[in-house]
């Protein structure tokens, strides 16, 4: 499936890539990278395919979208970048979000993630609720990720691999901990970890755990966990998808 991009300026290129700099210096100073991860996903993750709604357009500059439930914390992300914005104002927020993403997992040692600037910025934050439910189980996961936003089984799987990086907070999520013991290291230890079973002081949600117990998902699980060349691949084409929904349809 070939994408239209749109086209963008000469101008514009030069200030994706400055950006892109400044970004890896600041996220990797500020050891940030599992924040910038989420704001990319949380920005991204509202699409909605059947009303074209929500999506990775900027909206999360938005105090309405921050103040959702799944975003508790988001703001601290927000008002890190916002210096670095204010250096580029050529600059969408909705590409810059994104872009702080696919750093984070670059410089924290994971697959360089494809990205295509262009995205325009939008004016109406989603409803809240489209985010996934980290207390539940394979269904909610199909249903938020599959026929809400369009990704497939795979790309659910590869996207899981990215709790990698991060831990939770208690005040955040109602969950505390890391998922792996090098929140700060883009690998597939995630997936080695869930096989591993409970360990103490290691977080696993029940929808991480869940992973384990669907025919599809697990043999993903298995393969990823014996073969990190296979997660990086599998994760950079799941995570362009994403920062992608609802733009530059084909």
């Amino acid at each position: 499936m070939v994408k239209n991009y749109p086209a963008v300026s000469e101008e514009y290129l030069k200030a994706v890539d400055k950006c892109k700099k400044k970004l890896r210096g600041f996220i990797a100073e500020k050891n940030c990278a599992p924040l910038m991860l989420r704001l990319a996903w949380h920005s991204a993750g509202t699409f909605d395919q059947g009303s074209k709604t929500g999506g990775p357009f900027g909206t999360m500059r938005f105090k309405a979208e921050q103040g959702h439930g799944a975003n508790n914390g988001i703001h601290i992300a927000i008002n890190l970048l916002e210096p670095i914005k204010e250096q580029f104002p050529i600059l969408s927020y909705a590409d810059f979000y994104q872009l702080a993403g696919v750093v984070a997992v670059e410089i924290t040692g994971g697959p360089e993630v494809p990205f295509h600037p262009g995205r325009q910025d939008k004016e109406e934050p989603p409803i809240e609720g489209r985010l996934p439910d980290a207390t539940k189980g394979c269904d909610h996961l199909r249903d938020v990720f599959g026929k809400q936003m369009g990704l497939s089984d795979q790309d659910i799987v590869a996207l899981s691999g990215g709790h990698t990086l991060g831990r939770c907070h208690k005040e955040r999520s109602g969950f505390d901990g890391p998922w792996t013991p090098n929140p700060l290291i883009f690998d597939n230890s995630y997936f080695t970890v869930l096989l591993g079973g409970d360990k103490e002081g290691l977080l696993m949600l029940p929808s991480d755990k869940a992973l384990l117990s669907d025919p599809v998902f697990r043999p993903l699980v298995e393969k990823y966990a014996a073969d990190e060349d296979a997660f990086f691949a599998d994760y950079a084409v799941a995570h362009m998808k994403l920062s992608e929904l609802g733009f530059a349809e084909a």
